[in-house]
């Protein structure tokens, strides 16, 4: 998956999700581990990423 496509991915997801998009990747991360589906896991990892670059620091 290209930078553009995970880029893609993670805005839909937070569209969809909202805060909880972060952990909805997270989610799909461990899915995919699990399911020995590594590149998926890493491209899932990647979206995630991008979902906190997103959505910025916590707050404190």
């Amino acid at each position: 998956m290209n930078t553009m496509q995970i880029t893609q991915h993670a805005n839909a997801l937070y569209r969809v999700h909202g805060d909880r998009a972060e952990a909805e990747a997270a989610q799909m991360v461990r899915q995919c581990q699990t399911e020995g589906k590594q590149e998926q896991a890493d491209n899932w990892q990647a979206i995630r990423q991008a979902v906190r670059a997103k959505r910025g620091p916590n707050a404190s």
